[in-house]
């Protein structure tokens, strides 16, 4: 239900822009996010959006990247600005009702995009 596009090797300091389309009204009424999974790490936390608009960003992205949601194309969209050679991973996008103490909690979400791979060269 969840389609991720956008990602792809890039520089470091390049940028980069995510995107996340659902299907069915997947977004309404819940909260979005993405996280972000290295090999042989545990998945992490990026950003989410709540319902309200509010944003909140995982300490190692924040004044960096931007999460964003379109309602009228049911897409979200991470804009990554700076990028690292420690941010590369397989990004997911995210949705479900979260309450805001579980929000950088994965188990949290219900619905899950298959990942796309950003990979940021040195």
């Amino acid at each position: 239900q969840l389609v991720e596009s956008g990602g792809g090797l890039v520089q470091t300091g390049g940028s980069l822009t995510l995107s996340c389309a659902s299907s069915q009204g997947t977004f309404n009424e819940k909260e979005v996010a993405w996280f972000r999974q290295a090999p042989g790490k545990v998945r992490e936390f990026v950003a989410q959006r709540k319902r309200d608009g509010r944003t909140y960003y995982g300490d190692s992205v924040k004044d960096r990247f931007t999460i964003s949601r379109d309602g009228a194309k049911e897409t979200i969209y991470l804009q990554m600005n700076n990028l690292k050679p420690e941010d590369t991973s397989v990004y997911y996008c995210a949705a479900g009702q979260v309450p805001f103490t579980r929000t950088r909690d994965e188990t949290a979400y219900d619905y899950w995009g298959q990942g796309t791979q950003v990979t940021v060269s040195s």
